[in-house]
Order: C-alpha cells, then structure tokens, then sequence
C-alpha cells in the first residue's frame, strides 16, 4: 500500500456488507446473451445490474456504508457527488435509513437520473447542480462535508462503498458457469472494479478480471500506466457514469493487487453496443452499462486475442451491464456516434456553383443508389458565384466510402471531408 493510503476493503468487509443488504438489494441474474456468444464463440454472459434497485449497482456501496453510520453520524447527515447512480443509491439509503443528504450533481446528469434521485429521496434528499464536471461537484461536496461535519458518502473512494459494490462478487461466485475465463467490469472511479476483485481474488483466483473504460475517461488505465492516480487533460462525458478525471486513490491499491488488465473502447464502439443490446438483447443499457459487453466484442472476438488477454481461449466471459439509467433524448446522439464509429456516417463540405442542375448532378452523378443524404444544409452567403452546403450521407457499407470519394473527386464540385476529431467537425455537426 503506498503512503497515505486508506485501507482498502477486505473479503470480511465485503462478507459483512452482503449481511447488510440481504433483503434491501436484487440478487441480480446472470443471463446468457445469444448474440455476444454467438459472435465470440464463446458462453457470454450478462449481469444484470440494470435490473437491480435503483436501476444500477450504486445501491449496493451506498446502503453498505450508510448502514454503518454511528447515531451522531446520522442526525448530523450526509452529503455526497454523483453523476447520478451513485445519488440514486444515496437518496434510497436516506429515505428508508431516514437520514439527510444533500447530493451534488454535475450539469450533465441526464434529467431523467435527476427526477428519480427525486423519486427516490423524497423530502429526505436535496439536489445541487453543479456548473461543470463530476470532479468540480466531487470538490464541492468534500467541501460541504468539512465544513458542516457530515458524512461525505463517495461513490469509490471509500472501504465502506467498495465493500458495497464487492457483493456482485459474492452473487458471481455462485452464478458463474464453473469454466468462467475472465469477468469484464466497468471503470469509473474504480469502486465497483476493486470490491468485485477483491472477492474474487479470494474466492475465484482462476478468473481473470478485466477492468474496461471510455477513452474519453480512461483515469484508471492512466493510474496503472504511470503507477499513481494522475489527472486527466480532459474527459468526455458521454460516458456520464464513468466520466472520472482521476481514479480513485483506496480503489487504485486493490486494482494494482488483483486486476489483470484494463481495456479502453471508444465512445462510438459503446454507442454501437448501446444499440445492440437494445435490439438483439432487450436490454436497455445506459452508456456505462454497455461497456464491458464493448470491450467483450472489441477485445475478446477472436480465440487469439483471448489466448493473449486471458491465457486462454476457451471459457466463459462474464461481462457486467453496471445501470440502466438512460435518458431517451440521448438517443439521436448515440445513434449518430455509432454510425460515425462504424464508418456508415460521413459530413463533407460541398459547395456547388450557383447555375441550373447543380445539385441534381451531385444526386445522379455522386451519389450511388445506396447512398443517403441525412443532413443537408445549404447556405449562399456573400460570394454570388457559388455555396457551400454542410451534406451527411449514410453509405450501406464501411468499404462504400472509397467508390464515393472518387466519385466526388471525378465531378466538377469542390468537396471537402471533415474528419471527426477536426475543429470544424465540432464546430458545425
């Protein structure tokens, strides 16, 4: 344990937390997936954690560490930051333990997290939004915390939550098919990652477990590159459950003992995910949630890059859908970055002359009958001559692109590419 660092959560701690919340959480099933297993060759399996109270796992390390709570510790109450899984865990423990919260939130919480941390709190629970990120609310509640002497309730960085989140462990020792290769866990904070892996370190020590994050927000796999939690530059928060700038400090000792490795997916591939587990599964999975079913498909699909990440190639994977907490406004976004991920969705700078039959050449000419326009917007501004047009078009198939890049370089249209990650992209899509 390096200097300074709390102590973490042990196999007891997490054994006494199940005794805690035996008769206040779901035992969660673990459900075979036809499609992931299907496409990996493998067994695939789901742990449902969407379907838990609350829709998500945060439940699980909020109730275990609020039970705890002295009599002074709950007349005084609590106060805590969340992107909004981990308030909907505060806001239940305080309305059935009776104790006050105030909740800090950052101002990307979708709204629907927002009205059931309501839902759930009742007149026990108050919200705080917060003008920035999960790290700027994670300040101000510490700060709230010592000034008014509450209890801070953390959503990781705590023994007594990780001990919490370490119950799906003790639920997995006895779902789990007896050949499981590897378990795939979501990373935020890494609160969830340390307690599973702290159980089954102990009780399971032939599965290897595997942590997954954004790239958007990969602070753990950043922590275990450099041998500390460092900082992020930035961090994207589409991935609003995970969308953590520094991993946590007690979380991080129990990731270096018994954690194999950290996977980092693109938002786009969780997007696509999203969507699969929708159609083919029936599950409704919030950004987090599809994580490690991502990295399952992204990581695992062939039996070589199983031989190389698990030591085998063979065996069951167990990949958890952490909360299914997910606004549906958010849907047009998440279908868009999937198509963009997937390589079906492209934006172009197109500017046509201004004379008779420009546009209908660019429809019969450029276009291919399996090429759709789904943006088109169109604007003459000073110059007479000629107009730009911001155009996005659909092809049916990655390999497509090509054929309609020549096709725009053969015509007599000045077309420019936007790239996904350029300035201009972000400012005009």
């Amino acid at each position: 344990m390096s200097e300074g660092a709390r102590p973490a959560a042990t196999p007891s701690d997490i054994e006494a937390a199940a005794d805690a919340l035996r008769g206040v959480v779901h035992r969660t099933p673990l459900s075979p997936s036809e499609r992931l297993s299907s496409a990996l060759g493998i067994p695939v399996l789901l742990k449902r954690e969407d379907q838990q109270r609350c829709r998500s796992f945060k439940v699980r390390g909020a109730y275990a560490l609020m039970s705890r709570m002295s009599g002074p510790e709950r007349e005084r109450g609590v106060v805590c930051a969340s992107a909004g899984n981990h308030a909907q865990g505060v806001a239940y423990a305080c309305a059935h333990l009776r104790v006050r919260g105030t909740i800090y939130l950052p101002s990307n919480t979708p709204r629907q997290k927002r009205s059931r941390i309501a839902s759930f709190g009742g007149e026990w629970v108050e919200q705080v939004i917060v003008d920035g990120p999960f790290d700027k609310a994670n300040a101000l509640a510490r700060e709230a915390a010592r000034v008014s002497g509450r209890l801070l309730v953390h959503p990781y960085d705590d023994p007594r939550t990780i001990a919490g989140q370490g119950t799906i462990g003790v639920e997995l020792v006895d779902q789990m098919p007896d050949d499981t290769a590897a378990v795939l866990v979501p990373v935020g904070g890494g609160g969830l990652l340390a307690g599973i892996a702290t159980w089954l370190h102990e009780a399971a020590p032939g599965v290897r477990i595997i942590g997954v994050e954004p790239a958007g927000a990969a602070s753990m796999r950043a922590a275990m590159d450099a041998g500390r939690p460092v900082p992020l530059d930035g961090v994207d928060p589409f991935v609003d459950g995970t969308a953590v700038g520094l991993a946590g400090a007690v979380p991080f000792e129990a990731v270096m003992r018994h954690v194999d490795d950290v996977l980092v997916v693109p938002e786009g591939a969780v997007c696509t995910e999203m969507i699969d587990l929708y159609q083919s599964d029936g599950v409704i999975a919030e950004p987090a949630g599809a994580l490690a079913s991502a990295a399952a498909r992204m990581h695992l699909g062939t039996a070589e890059d199983r031989a190389r990440l698990l030591g085998r190639a063979d065996g069951a994977v167990v990949c958890l859908v952490s909360g299914g907490n997910n606004d549906l406004t958010r849907y047009a976004e998440i279908m868009e970055r999937s198509l963009r991920h997937e390589g079906l969705r492209h934006y172009f700078l197109v500017t046509f002359p201004q004379q008779p039959g420009a546009l209908r050449m660019f429809l019969e000419d450029v276009l291919s009958p399996t090429d759709d326009i789904v943006h088109f917007e169109y604007t003459k501004k000073n110059n007479r001559e000629s107009g730009p047009a911001l155009v996005g078009i659909d092809i049916a198939s990655r390999e497509d692109i090509e054929g309609l890049r020549r096709r725009m370089e053969s015509s007599p249209l000045h077309v420019e590419e936007l790239e996904p990650d350029s300035e201009i992209f972000r400012m005009l899509v």
